[in-house]
């Protein structure tokens, strides 16, 4: 195996460790939310509300997927739906107060788990990886 296939491949296990990983501390940090609820509600905040359809297609997730994960949300009181301004016909989803809070208190909760597992790293060692995450993931969006 060539050094290349040899990072390649302690890549794609590193990142699925992170992933599974990520999905329990998830369920621990904050049991009332799944991760996929913690994402489409931190994807609401960034866009300030969407359709139930842009969920879909950016998630690459089939629209009866979304459909409940959306309805659930709504049950929770966490997102609620507003008349398109531009166009009447079309219901777009926006947080509603429960749902700022809950994502303002998971993402406290995370980003001090995050602040806690990298105390010990030193400041360029954690600039370099946040760079490559972000370079990871910009090339992800652009590649899927």
């Amino acid at each position: 195996m060539s050094a290349r296939e040899s990072s390649l491949d302690t890549v794609q296990r590193e990142l699925t460790a992170f992933a599974r990983r990520a999905r329990a501390t998830a369920a621990r940090m904050h049991p009332e939310l799944s991760l996929v609820a913690y994402t489409i509600l931190a994807h609401l905040e960034e866009q300030q509300g969407c359709r139930a359809t842009d969920l879909a297609a950016h998630y690459l997730l089939d629209k009866s997927t979304v459909s409940r994960q959306v309805a659930s949300l709504e049950r929770l009181g966490f997102i609620e739906r507003r008349v398109d301004e531009a166009d009447h016909r079309v219901q777009v989803l926006h947080l509603a107060p429960g749902g700022v809070e809950i994502l303002a208190a998971a993402r406290a909760r995370r980003q001090e788990s995050i602040r806690v597992r990298l105390a010990d790293w030193d400041p360029e060692d954690l600039e370099r990886f946040a760079r490559y995450l972000v370079r990871y993931n910009a090339d992800a969006a652009a590649h899927p």
